[in-house]
């Protein structure tokens, strides 16, 4: 690559687990990467050996477990954590931050602050949920915020295989930034202004994909997945547009792609936790087996106690809470929704909506 498509400084990637692993690589092809850990011993591994995550890993890349030095060599920086430690990891890195960094966050969850994420049962609004991109505004002073969503199975760009992803951000700034680092001949990106919208497409498609992966397993065919993805993509727009969200993320590549990606691969976490809940494991044995997190399972969680405060309905959702959390079988669940009397095709106005 010629010098004129690379930034001066290296790139820093937070996180070092297999998307994290697989964004460091692509955007080594054009750019030093400083990729963290905080675990000293993965570190040494990645140093050592060159893998992460059982991915090779590119000679431009250096790991480190110092956030002080990764915020001061790179202007650029990809958190990719799971949900449930980024507002954690944002804080330790947040003394290090300046209004000058940009960051470009590749975590398809949601977070809960204060005492109501030990709480089940306790209905939650609006206000009480924040994505990632919120979540880096109200830890640091960095205001050049952007995510990254699309269908990006970590394995399949490990593989180098065709793909492409959605950068998204107020800032036009923030998404030249992501186009101009990732963009290779095989890895397409593209734009988007509705941060927000986009985030939550990657998020909400989560659970329709541990619902596809449990009507995998139970052998009820592809007209249900069919049944099962439509329906789906309607019930992500209707809540994603009660989270803030706009309709036009939901039909792109960062929603539908995404959504029909995660709903036909085994290389879904979430697809794998709804197809070996099908084949009578219970949740803590699946999630105890698994490396890294099926962040569907805790977005099921959040959204089931969103649609209880708010009174609507959802009923992928609400099935899917009744066999993760209240020891349902998913035969007879998933078969329930097929009693639902839908009658029409689209049940709400999408104008209204946009």
């Amino acid at each position: 690559m010629s010098s004129t498509n690379s930034f001066d400084k290296p790139v820093g990637v937070l996180g070092a687990g297999s998307f994290g692993t697989a964004v460091a690589n692509i955007l080594a092809e054009k750019n030093e990467v400083l990729l963290y850990s905080r675990s000293a011993g993965k570190i040494k591994e990645m140093a050592k050996k060159r893998v992460s995550q059982g991915q090779s890993i590119s000679h431009r890349i250096t790991p480190t477990g110092d956030l002080m030095y990764l915020a001061n060599c790179c202007d650029i920086i990809f958190p990719i954590v799971p949900s449930s430690a980024f507002r954690e990891s944002i804080r330790q890195i947040s003394p290090y931050l300046h209004p000058y960094h940009i960051l470009i966050h590749g975590t398809k969850g949601l977070d809960l602050s204060g005492k109501k994420i030990r709480d089940r049962e306790t209905p939650l609004g609006k206000e009480d949920i924040k994505t990632m991109s919120e979540v880096i505004r109200e830890e640091s002073v960095v205001v050049r915020v952007g995510c990254l969503a699309g269908p990006n199975l970590a394995r399949e760009l490990a593989d180098q295989q065709p793909a492409a992803t959605v950068v998204a951000s107020a800032f036009e700034e923030v998404i030249h930034a992501g186009q101009k680092l990732l963009r290779t001949d095989r890895f397409l990106v593209y734009g988007n202004k509705d941060l927000v919208g986009i985030e939550l497409t990657g998020v909400l498609k989560n659970i329709i994909a541990i619902a596809a992966g449990a009507l995998s397993g139970l052998g009820l065919g592809e007209n249900a997945k069919g049944l099962l993805i439509s329906r789906g993509i309607l019930e992500m727009i209707h809540l994603g547009k009660n989270l803030g969200g706009n309709v036009q993320a939901f039909i792109g590549l960062a929603g539908i792609g995404d959504l029909v990606a995660t709903c036909y691969s085994t290389l879904s976490r979430n697809f794998t936790v709804g197809y070996r809940l099908s084949q009578g494991e219970s949740l803590a044995q699946i999630t105890a087996a698994m490396d890294e997190v099926a962040e569907g399972v805790n977005t099921v969680r959040i959204i089931k106690q969103f649609i209880d405060h708010e009174e609507i309905r959802a009923p992928i959702t609400e099935t899917l809470y009744k066999i993760l959390f209240e020891g349902h079988k998913p035969e007879e669940a998933l078969r329930n929704i097929m009693r639902l009397p839908f009658t029409e095709d689209i049940d709400f106005n999408f104008e209204r909506m946009s």
